[in-house]
């Protein structure tokens, strides 16, 4: 299982699944990041938090915290 915070800057990946429980899951869900939706990863900072994502047409900024809750292949 891979999740967002493994993949690497320049790597577009597809969502699989979305872990994690009630409000945390809805708030992803809300920025857009649902199953099968593409993410392409721009920038990754020096220390690995945020991870700057591309999805649908729109950047966004997520912890890893965040971005290990998304699984993609």
């Amino acid at each position: 299982m891979a999740t967002l915070k493994e993949a690497k800057c320049g790597q577009t990946v597809r969502v699989v699944k979305l872990h994690g429980e009630g409000a945390v899951k809805r708030r992803i869900m809300d920025m857009g990041i649902t199953r099968n939706t593409e993410i392409y990863i721009r920038k990754v900072a020096p220390l690995g938090d945020p991870i700057e994502v591309t999805v649908r047409g729109y950047e966004l900024s997520l912890r890893k915290a965040d971005a290990e809750m998304v699984e993609v292949q």
